[in-house]
């Protein structure tokens, strides 16, 4: 894969039915490139997406602003980068007529879900609550998957995850409330609604990723409206939350989902769960808020589990399978 100007690349192909396969970046106009074992490239998207997403607190860290109102500009230059580019690229679906217009307005209210439950659940409950639920991406993605797909749950994921399930369980603690059902609730429908997102990107190779995040954040403004301040932040905020909304919101989205088409549901959300650890270190390492015991256990465990997964993987005999002659 030869390095271009845009990062945010989105591939259309069928899902695994053929053993050779060629990545083709319509979004720059790459072809033909060097050969790449599909599940690498979706992996490597993945992780990609997963450390955009673990900056998130240090932005947070250097915005002096209400939640919503980061959340409501972060979901509109979010939605303009990725409005730029569909309008780069002149078109909504990869195969024309394959995928029934309705499924953006769909895909995207979901996502727009995803997004707004973070910040609510965050509101109504605690973050060590939000945490907990959301290590349970991996099973959630990985039953969608096999009900919707019919696609297998292996016994590693399934190790694997209840590791990492274990070390969230550390970093988060055990004592939620009865005061946080609500947000409790929240958090678990911004989980199925991102699981959803993640399978669907397998189930239609055809479903242009962009339009639907675009859309998503688009539709994650509205929802913010009526609770952000309506006050013109500072430039230097103003820098902070473009950056922000377009890596964190944008590009990050797209890279995960169009990923995930490469790599089981499973193992996307497993990988995900990289964000819980990777959060914390970068807020340590730049505003030295230390972390606590817990914390760190956990996230040891959280990372064992994860490249325990990944070096099985790799060392397993599935039969390898380039990117060409599609």
């Amino acid at each position: 894969m030869k390095p271009r100007h845009h990062v945010a690349q989105e591939v259309s192909l069928p899902l695994c039915t053929s053993d050779r396969y060629q990545i083709t970046d319509r979004s720059i106009g790459v072809q033909n490139g060097p050969i790449m074992q599909p599940r690498t490239y979706g992996m490597l998207l993945v992780v990609i997406a997963t450390i955009m997403w673990s900056t998130a607190g240090l932005f947070v860290r250097a915005l002096d602003l209400d939640i919503w109102t980061v959340l409501g500009w972060r979901s509109f230059f979010g939605g303009l980068t990725l409005s730029i580019i569909v309008l780069a690229k002149h078109r909504i679906s990869a195969l024309p007529g394959k995928v029934p217009f309705y499924f953006y307005p769909l895909f995207g209210l979901m996502a727009a879900i995803s997004m707004y439950g973070y910040v609510g659940a965050l509101k109504l409950t605690t973050v060590a609550n939000v945490l907990a639920i959301y290590a349970t991406v991996p099973f959630v993605a990985a039953g969608i998957s096999y009900l919707w797909l019919k696609e297998a749950i292996s016994k590693r994921v399934l190790v694997a995850s209840l590791i990492a399930f274990v070390g969230v369980l550390i970093v988060a603690g055990f004592g939620a409330r009865p005061d946080d059902i609500a947000g409790n609730a929240l958090a678990f429908l911004m989980t199925l609604t991102f699981s959803i997102l993640l399978v669907a990107a397998r189930r239609y190779p055809a479903l242009r990723l962009a339009p639907v995040n675009a859309l998503g954040s688009g539709f994650c403004v509205l929802l913010c409206l009526p609770l952000m301040s309506h006050d013109l932040p500072s430039l230097t905020d103003i820098i902070t939350l473009a950056v922000f909304g377009s890596t964190t919101s944008g590009i990050a989205y797209l890279l995960f989902m169009t990923g995930g088409r490469y790599i089981p549901s499973g193992e996307a959300g497993l990988i995900g769960l990289l964000d819980v650890v990777l959060g914390p270190l970068w807020v340590w390492l730049l505003f030295s808020e230390t972390p606590s015991v817990p914390t760190i256990v956990g996230g040891v465990i959280i990372l064992f589990a994860v490249f325990w997964y990944l070096w099985s993987g790799m060392r397993g005999r599935e039969p390898r399978r380039t990117l060409k002659n599609v």
